[in-house]
């Protein structure tokens, strides 16, 4: 049996869960609204204080489905009650980021400065010029859009020049041999 699957997700007082037909599940909370739609095999229990996720059988298909209902329904309640952040930082002489307005302006060794338009639901903070702050309810939105700013200017292996996640480890490589 599924190890993730089989423990129940806590419910805070102030979360409220719904499913809707076709297993849609919308989770009400103090930061926001999210809906997903989760593998249909699966069924949801909600007791006072607690969801359970239960599969129908032991086949193979329901069984790998079943950590992963669990693990988005738990997602969703910990997004709309504490909220995901995701830290990037800007490593490389004249590399720096501003906001303007909403958008971020990323300087990293182009020609031109780079726009970034963030997706709706995610808030994009400049606390340093060399470090961005990604927040948003949603976790894989979160990640998906430290992801493409990361993109812009991935972190290179010869001189660790790039944009790469707080506390990400660079294999740096070794040049070539003088004359």
């Amino acid at each position: 049996m599924s190890r993730i699957g089989k423990k129940p997700v806590p419910i805070p007082k102030n979360v409220e869960i719904k499913i809707n037909s076709g297993n849609v599940i919308t989770v009400n909370g103090p930061k926001g609204r999210l809906t997903k739609k989760i593998p249909e095999c699966l069924e949801i229990k909600i007791e006072s204080d607690f969801a359970t996720v239960l599969r129908p059988s032991e086949k193979k298909e329901h069984r790998s489905l079943h950590g992963l209902g669990r693990t988005l329904l738990a997602n969703m309640v910990e997004g709309v009650t504490q909220g995901y952040t995701k830290n990037l930082e800007l490593v490389g002489v004249g590399y720096r980021a501003a906001k303007q307005g909403a958008d971020l302006i990323l300087n990293v060794g182009y020609s031109q400065p780079v726009h970034f338009v963030p997706p709706e639901g995610i808030t994009i903070e400049v606390p340093a010029p060399n470090k961005i702050s990604i927040t948003g309810i949603d976790k894989e939105t979160v990640g998906d859009t430290a992801a493409r700013i990361r993109h812009v200017r991935p972190p290179e292996p010869y001189k660790g020049k790039g944009i790469r996640y707080e506390n990400e480890y660079v294999r740096r490589k070794v040049g070539k041999a003088g004359a």
